[in-house]
């Protein structure tokens, strides 16, 4: 029996929800505020496929990610998106970093990540001037285009007779047990299940839907810059540091983008709105709800030193020119020029703690993804594919 779905959000999390309920026979509609797909996190992220390497074994954004990162590749290839399997190495500058290292090996070896550790010589063979004492090289890292994934995912979406609103912001959501409203911008929609995948606002929708998340998102903006053309040679593919254990965040690192450029980045700084993307953006509600959640305040009692260098290192090139420099020191002094930014929804708990997997709560007749970490965007195929299959579930 054919029901109607309805996604909130055409970022690639909901479109491959929705592509994966539409494959399976469903009428689909997706909703967004905005005007075209990718608008937010999907469309201004690094472009990097994840491989897995970093997340804890066991977790389920290990082996999403692990998956993901085959799919989204066959994926790319079958739909004519740009794609790039270049692979990564993640460099120690230090030999105290090598615990870390060898912990990464063991780690993405765990998780059936492809990756070994090479000589300071050897890393040099695959990326010249990198400054290392030991290095790990993941040859299943890659580069894509997202927004080209989201196209191609919206396009086989309306071949299946799926439709996608735009300028549809959701205003409601209202279960009973013949189906789910869902009041909008625009009108009011009607189906059988609902699914959210509202990113940055996923937390406001799962509440406008009558749950009470345990979690609240807080923005984090990551700021990028680009190489200028004169020294892009100096990186070939993607050089990453080894990350703080402490922190979700990878570290600025440099990544070869899928149209020949080379971004540096991104830092992270707590931003003044959902859709923060500069310092001038500046939204009342998001700040006194970010404010009112008392995780923010423990987190940034915890780590008050590391904001402060993260917000430093905003208004001064010539300092993450420096931490840049760690990596390739041959990077010159004009070397880096201010490109896009983007905007992170982390899931944060009262406690202060960040929530570090994927997360899922379940309403009547429905389907909230609260927390989509940052392989999300390789993962969302079997994202999509594990929320449809739950729903689906819940249908029968």
């Amino acid at each position: 029996m054919s029901r109607t779905l309805i996604v909130a959000g055409a970022g690639i999390v909901g479109l491959s929800t929705a592509y994966s309920l539409a494959k399976a026979g469903n009428r689909v509609i997706v909703l967004d505020k905005e005007e075209h797909v990718a608008a937010h996190q999907t469309g201004n992220n690094s472009g990097v496929i994840h491989s897995g390497l970093y997340y804890t074994p066991g977790s389920l954004k290990a082996k999403l990610s692990v998956d993901g990162a085959s799919s989204i590749r066959d994926f790319a290839v079958e739909h004519g998106v740009k794609v790039d399997i270049c692979g990564k190495l993640v460099v120690a500058t230090d030999d105290k970093q090598l615990p870390q290292l060898n912990e990464l090996l063991r780690r993405g070896k765990e998780n059936g990540v492809p990756a070994r550790l090479v000589s300071p010589e050897e890393a040099r063979e695959y990326e010249p001037h990198v400054s290392t004492v030991g290095a790990l090289h993941v040859e299943s890292t890659g580069i894509i285009d997202y927004k080209g994934v989201c196209e191609a995912l919206a396009r086989l979406i309306r071949e299946l007779g799926g439709e996608i609103r735009f300028g549809a912001e959701v205003k409601g959501v209202k279960a009973d047990a013949l189906g789910v409203t869902v009041e909008t911008r625009n009108g009011s929609v009607r189906g059988h299940y609902f699914v959210n995948c509202g990113g940055l606002h996923s937390d406001r929708i799962a509440r406008l839907a009558g749950l009470k998340p345990s979690v609240r998102i807080i923005p984090f903006r990551g700021e990028y810059y680009e190489l200028i053309p004169e020294e892009q040679h100096l990186v070939r593919g993607l050089i990453y540091p080894v990350p703080d254990p402490q922190f979700p965040f990878l570290g600025v690192h440099l990544t070869k983008m899928i149209d020949g450029s080379v971004h540096a980045g991104p830092n992270a700084i707590f931003a003044f709105a959902r859709e923060g993307y500069k310092w001038l953006n500046i939204n009342p509600r998001d700040m006194l709800e970010s404010a009112a959640w008392p995780g923010l305040w423990k987190l940034g009692a915890k780590f008050w030193k590391v904001g402060l260098a993260e917000t430093y290192r905003s208004f001064s090139r010539k300092t993450a020119l420096e931490g840049l420099r760690e990596l390739v020191p041959a990077l010159g002094d004009k070397a880096i020029v201010p490109t896009h930014n983007g905007v992170r929804a982390q899931a944060m708990n009262r406690d202060g703690s960040m929530v570090d997997d994927f997360l899922f709560e379940r309403g009547q007749r429905q389907i909230h993804v609260l927390n989509a970490p940052s392989p999300a965007a390789t993962a969302s195929l079997e994202i999509g594919n594990r929320v449809a299959a739950e729903l689906l579930d819940m249908a029968k």
